[in-house]
């Protein structure tokens, strides 16, 4: 795993490069796959080169406090953007009711256009920190966690970001949170989606699975969020 983790930073930098960028910029949420990103991102392109951002948006402080603990562990630069009042300012000129997972894309939005913001006027470019076991899902919002212009991570199960996260001594509070969006008080992704991640990573890794609920569900969830995978379709005239 230490030579993939080095493959992937070698990677990194080489797309940094390639793009002649100063760097990457990230969402730092306070949990595992943010701050796995973050620290290999250290590794690969030093303090210099990475700047976390912490989008507090009606959230849960826990979740700022354990953003500012990772940044300070691996001692990168980062800044605060609290988004609660622009938030509340959009969900009141649309002015009807919207539900829970509408407010919740929007959240991931705002902060999507937050960190594109920042990248255009500093030349970075957005990380996205969405791993394998989301992606295939779509357990993601669609031009929200998953607009960037890298996603390093997309080819990682849960299972290998717990271990990266070990390797490169991600503070152990985050490695044991329970995987979350932190979009409200005891959320978690796997009553989200309704299985675990593990059964989740076993089926992505080998194509097995005894539960054929939770079989059936994942392959429902990737079907119906193909749309959020493929490139934009468009129309093409024929000659």
């Amino acid at each position: 795993m230490r030579n993939i983790i080095n493959q992937c930073e070698e990677w990194l930098k080489n797309e940094i490069s390639k793009a002649n960028s100063s760097g990457i910029i990230l969402g730092l949420s306070g949990g595992i796959d943010s701050s796995v990103l973050a620290a290999m991102a250290r590794e690969a392109l030093g303090r210099g080169g990475v700047l976390g951002v912490i989008m507090p948006c009606h959230s849960i402080n826990e979740d700022e406090n354990d953003a500012k603990l990772l940044a300070k562990e691996l001692d990168i630069n980062f800044m605060r953007v609290d988004l609660s009042k622009v938030f509340d300012a959009l969900c009141s000129e649309i002015n009807f009711d919207l539900n829970t997972l509408v407010k919740s894309n929007m959240k991931a939005r705002l902060r999507m256009t937050t960190l594109y913001s920042i990248a255009q006027s500093k030349n970075l470019l957005v990380c996205g920190t969405s791993n394998k076991s989301e992606y295939e899902t779509g357990y993601f919002t669609k031009y929200g966690d998953s607009g960037s212009d890298l996603m390093p991570l997309a080819n990682f199960l849960k299972r290998e970001i717990r271990e990266i996260a070990k390797i490169l001594n991600v503070p152990e509070k985050i490695i044991l949170k329970a995987p979350s969006a932190g979009l409200y008080e005891g959320q978690t992704d796997e009553n989200d989606m309704g299985f675990t991640y593990e059964v989740l990573d076993e089926y992505l890794s080998t194509g097995k699975i005894n539960d054929d609920k939770a079989r059936e569900r994942i392959d429902a969830m990737h079907r119906r969020s193909e749309h959020k995978r493929r490139p934009i379709p468009i129309f093409k005239l024929n000659s």
